[in-house]
């Protein structure tokens, strides 16, 4: 996209900072954080809503337990410092929760 090889032997952050892109993994969390707060703003008997709720317990096999979808969303809660509260406003979900690219100034590497 930009002309690097891995030949060239370039970090990523440093692709990443030329051309302006968040890393995948905050988008990923960002994107995440949004379809929660999206469910948790629908009525209570909708089919998603429901199954969040659904509380397996139950006998686990040997070594360590299965990483739970809820387990990480609570993770990136924490770490953007927001709460289940603030998913009933919209708009400041949405603020605290999205994760832009950073600031483009006009100049791209690689054009």
């Amino acid at each position: 996209m930009c002309g690097v090889t891995r030949m060239d032997k370039v970090k990523n952050e440093y692709i990443r900072g030329s051309l302006k892109v968040a890393p995948v993994t905050d988008k990923l969390k960002g994107k995440g954080l949004s379809w929660y707060g999206h469910v948790k703003r629908r009525d209570e008997t909708h089919v998603t809503k429901k199954a969040m709720s659904i509380n397996v317990d139950g006998w686990r096999g040997r070594g360590r337990p299965k990483k739970i979808w809820m387990h990480c969303v609570r993770s990136d809660m924490k770490d953007r410092g927001v709460s289940d509260s603030v998913t009933g406003d919209r708009t400041n979900w949405k603020k605290k929760t999205y994760c832009a690219d950073p600031k483009y100034n006009g100049t791209r590497a690689g054009r």
